[in-house]
Parts: C-alpha cells; structure tokens; sequence
C-alpha cells in the first residue's frame, strides 16, 4: 500500500474515530479505559490470526525493542482517553494534541542533533501560539462552567490543570515513541503490520491494573438505551455500538498511520495527523455543537497557518507559479 492510501486510512478512519469516541464520552466521560482496552485487544486478536499466524511468525525486530515501544504507546493511549476525565472539552483536546509536530521537532533536535530551516521555527511557533490560545480561553471556560462556590471552582479548574499536565506528557512520549519508531525501520527495515500487532498486544496485561474501572463501565453501557444494528438487524445497547464503531474506526486509523511510518519520515507522518485533527476538529465543533468562541478560531486558524507553512505550501505554489523560466533565470 502507498502513502496516499495510507493518508486516506488515516484521514476517513481517524475522523470517523473522533465522532464515535465524543458519542461515547458525552454519556460515560470517564469511559477512557474501556475504550483503550476494546480497541488493543480488538488490534492484538487480528494481528495474532493474519500476522503472526497465530504464534508461528517470528518477528523480525526483537521483542526486546517492541517492549520499549510498546511502554510509550500503552502509556500515551491511556493518558490520552483517560485526560478526558478531567474537564478536558473534546475540541481542546483535539488542538492540544496537534502539538504533536512541536514535541517532535523540540525532540528532534535534542536525540537526532537535527537542524531545520527558519520557516520551519517559525511555523512551531505558529503552531505553539495556536495551541496556547485555545488553552488559554479553554481555561476560563472551566471556571465560568463551574460558578458555584469557591471551593469547587478551584477544584475543577485543578482537575483541569492536571488533565493538560497529562496531555502534555502524553504529546512528548509520543513525539519520542516516533523518533524510536523511526530509527528501529534505520536499522531492521520496516514491518508496519508486525509493530501494530506488538504494540497492541503487548501490553494486554496492564489492563489488569485498570480491571474495576472497564468492568463498572461494562455494566454502564448494557444499561443504555437499546438499538437495532442496520443491515444485520440484532438489537444492541448503544454505548456497545458505538464502542464497536470507535474499535473499528480505530484499527483503520491507526493501521494507516503505521504504514505512513514506514513511507514517510517521522514529521511527515506527524503532519498528516495534525491536518486529520484540524478537520475533526472542525466537525466535532458543527455537529455536537460544542462551545467554541472566536478567540477558538483565531487559535485554531494560526495552528492551521503554522501547519501550512511547515509543509512549504507557499513555496511550492511560487515555484509552480513561477514556471521553468524562474529555473532558468537561476542558472545564468
């Protein structure tokens, strides 16, 4: 499969993703672990049958670097959801993780020692102040939200700062599982297919650590209001079809990401995904018409300008622009 395969995946997947998680966490909010778990076993039982062959396939990366691997992204997949829990709004946690293409790039420099251009600096910048903005606006929000007494106005406005803590936390792991990812492919070549299956079955058994909390949910959601599944006709609690939604919308997100990694380098791959979670974003705020104000939008716009400028978008217009007598007039 090539990258512009790979992009649709992740665009039509992940996007779809975002639709059936916000369904899931307007009812159950702290629904973050059950998801996580539904979505690793659901990955983990289809690459042990078409992967691994059931057991037979030995890996062609050591067990060894996937259990590194699979450390950031357990970590990173179950902060993430679990963020959520703490008046963490849907469209600021869609902008805040966009800040991916910051953490990688500050990372970048650090373990690689690598160099970019001044457009590049300035579009994290861009990207950063975005973010910054709708982090800012976001926060009195949460107080307004909460104009009760005192007391519990400052205790939401602290479960929101330790729900941006661990978004913050979780944007770094996964900045630096990336820079991993991409220097094991250096090294053993790559195997998109194998990875996803190790970093999904893997850590299987720390869900033991988070049992109580998916089982409660799992009596939550056979509890909800009951509903026919079109085409096959069975009558299903909703939460559970829409968990069924999410878990599939997931594997072809998350799929088409891995298979970017493999195509492309780490900032590319981080890109696309920042450009998927603007246009989420985008349907997220129209659909489920969630609260979002102007000082949103000018956040949200200069996210989208830094992401612009990052690819060279400009650069590469002018050049078609200019045409071939633009090339030649650089050779005399």
């Amino acid at each position: 499969m090539g990258p512009g395969a790979a992009v649709a995946l992740v665009f039509v997947g992940c996007c779809s993703n975002v639709v059936s998680l916000e369904l899931l966490v307007r009812q159950f909010p702290g629904c973050g672990n059950i998801v996580t778990f539904a979505q690793f076993l659901f990955i983990a039982l289809e690459g042990f049958v078409f992967e691994t062959n059931f057991g037979r396939k030995k890996p062609a990366i050591p067990v060894r670097n996937y259990v590194i691997m699979v450390t950031m992204f357990f970590t990173v997949s179950v902060i993430n959801n679990y963020a959520l829990n703490f008046n963490i709004a849907m469209p600021l946690h869609m902008i805040f993780r966009s800040g991916s293409l910051i953490a990688n790039m500050i990372l970048g420099i650090i373990i690689l020692k690598k160099r970019y251009s001044a457009s590049k600096y300035l579009s994290i910048a861009l990207v950063s102040a975005g973010i910054f903005i709708c982090t800012i606006v976001s926060a009195k929000q949460v107080n307004v939200a909460n104009e009760g007494s005192e007391e519990e106005s400052f205790y939401a406005f602290v479960r929101w700062l330790i729900g941006i803590g661990m978004l913050t936390f979780a944007l770094l792991m996964s900045a630096r599982m990336g820079i991993f990812q991409e220097t094991l492919y250096k090294q053993y070549g790559k195997h998109s297919k194998e990875a996803l299956f190790y970093n999904h079955c893997l850590p299987l058994p720390g869900f033991l650590l988070l049992s109580t909390d998916i089982y409660s949910h799992c009596l939550y959601f056979s509890q909800s209001t009951p509903t026919v599944v079109p085409v096959v006709g069975v009558t299903v609690p909703i939460m559970w079809l829409y968990l069924l939604i999410n878990v599939v919308t997931q594997y072809v997100c998350i799929r088409g990401v891995f298979i970017l990694t493999t195509e492309c380098a780490s900032l590319t791959v981080t890109l696309v995904v920042t450009l998927r979670k603007f246009l989420s974003l985008i349907f997220s705020i129209m659909y489920f018409q969630n609260p979002f104000t102007g000082w949103h939008w000018v956040g949200t716009g200069v996210v989208f300008l830094g992401t612009l400028l990052y690819t060279e978008v400009w650069s590469s217009v002018r050049a078609a622009l200019r045409g071939p007598d633009g090339k030649e007039k650089k050779t005399h």
